[in-house]
């Protein structure tokens, strides 16, 4: 397993249900323009392999259990960033019969990136931001962080 390392945070991005606007401004944060991984930000494949879980839209009721199955996933020390409105109040989507809310009724999140869309140096800064609490977090505890068998 990796261990986090504070300046390569590895993402797994997450869509609850949303219109899929901030999804396409994640994308456009990782193209050459805003270049993410300029800054070491990188997206993965699988949530095993995250160390953020960056999380868009309102969280419905199918994808409850799922949002929860895939935060388990990822291993700890993790953070969350809910990024767009409607992932931080439901947005538009507030009140609608399948709803449940946002991000923060079912999952713990550290980091809001309010917009709609939010702009890609917006969600780049909120991940880096991320990344530093998981850093600070890590350096209180005075020890390395492993991953599977201590030797």
């Amino acid at each position: 397993m990796r261990r986090f390392l504070a300046k390569s945070p590895w993402v797994y991005h997450l869509n609850t249900g949303s219109c899929n606007g901030c999804d396409i401004e994640i994308i456009a944060a990782l193209t050459p323009r805003y270049d993410a991984e300029r800054v070491g930000v990188k997206l993965v494949g699988s949530p095993k392999l995250a160390d953020i879980l960056l999380v868009t839209g309102p969280v419905t009721r199918q994808m409850e259990k799922r949002v929860k199955n895939i935060y388990e996933q990822v291993p700890n020390p993790k953070a969350v960033v809910c990024v767009g409105v409607c992932g931080s109040t439901s947005g538009i989507f507030d009140g609608a019969y399948s709803i449940i809310g946002g991000v923060d009724k079912v999952l713990p999140v550290d980091i809001y990136v309010t917009g709609c869309p939010p702009r890609p140096e917006a969600i780049v800064l909120g991940v880096l931001k991320a990344a530093g609490k998981l850093a600070a977090g890590t350096e209180k505890a005075g020890k390395k962080l492993r991953y599977g068998a201590q030797k």
